[in-house]
């Protein structure tokens, strides 16, 4: 049974930092790109960051690039996402994905229950 679970969510002031982590069980964690998606209430899921499986390539969002950076462990079969410099609009609901990348489209193949940032102004 494949699981990915995130934490180090919370609350914090506009300009703070978190990092989150999503450890995950029941895969080859190593074979697939791990990707970070966000959503906040009322709004679509947004992409946030992807990492190739052996960590070489990271890609960002427009909203999010110079300020959060994605890494990964694979001898911990964890994904990470550094935030830095929070804006009060970065409040959502953070899920990692497992899945893969094609040069156009990310799929993901499995998603983890998501984790709650509230950036306070």
């Amino acid at each position: 049974q494949v699981q990915l679970v995130e934490s180090g969510g919370g609350l914090v002031q506009a300009g703070g930092s978190l990092r989150l982590s999503c450890t995950s069980s029941g895969l080859s964690f190593s074979s697939y790109t791990m990707g970070w998606f966000r959503q906040a209430p009322g709004k679509e899921r947004e992409f946030v960051a992807r990492i190739s499986p052996s960590g070489a390539m990271e890609y960002y969002g427009n909203s999010v690039k110079g300020r959060f950076t994605i890494s990964r462990d694979n001898a911990k079969n964890t994904v990470y996402l550094q935030m830095n410099a929070l804006k009060p609009e970065d409040t959502a609901v953070y899920s990692c994905a497992a899945g893969s990348y094609n040069g156009l489209v990310y799929r993901a193949n499995y998603w983890g229950q998501g984790t709650q940032v509230t950036v306070s102004s």
